[in-house]
């Protein structure tokens, strides 16, 4: 294995090894089989690691999806004595964290209510109350979907469009992560 091979299998653990723990464990329900599922799922990933691009994109976030979900089910049906059920996978099962200067801190940590007051009036009233109702009160996207009549993704991707003009607003670098 190259270094370079080395690096970019590093980076992947790095950033999804938690993710596909969360997706083993809801179909698992056992941290050691869910171990086992990263384990082997990695080992899999190592052996097509040549056709990975970019580390960081949502062609390999699904590649690795289908992997860890595929691997999971695999040990599930090889312990199907254990299991009393199969748990569907959410969404939100699948999140990576952002170390990136995310629109939460701009609003919770406003340098003044004025400043904050601006940025949001330059918005719509539904985008405002997403920010809102997702960095204020700390609601699940499920709960801001049903709190203004709308789909999660629609939720999501609202505040995604929202989190880049408040960010360009603040006048922090966006590098286009979510």
């Amino acid at each position: 294995m190259t270094s370079k091979e080395t690096e970019k299998l590093k980076q992947l653990y790095e950033i999804y090894e938690q993710p596909m723990f969360r997706i083993a464990y809801a179909v698992l329900h056992s941290n050691e089989l869910a171990e086992d599922a990263v384990s082997d799922a990695f080992i899999r990933i190592i052996e097509r690691l040549d056709r990975i691009g970019v580390v960081k994109s949502d062609k390999t976030k699904n590649y690795i999806v289908r992997v860890i979900k595929s691997t999971s089910i695999n040990i599930y049906r090889k312990n199907r004595s254990f299991f009393v059920r199969e748990v569907p996978i959410d969404d939100e099962t699948m999140q990576i964290p952002d170390s990136s200067p995310g629109v939460e801190r701009i609003v919770i940590n406003a340098e003044n209510s004025r400043e904050l007051d601006n940025m949001l009036e330059k918005i719509s009233v539904t985008d405002r109350n997403i920010v809102l109702l997702r960095c204020r009160e700390e609601l699940s996207w499920k709960e801001v979907a049903k709190n203004l009549s709308l789909t999660e993704t629609a939720a999501r991707k609202r505040f995604e469009r929202i989190r880049k003009r408040l960010i360009g607003m603040k006048g922090e670098p966006s590098d286009g992560k979510i």
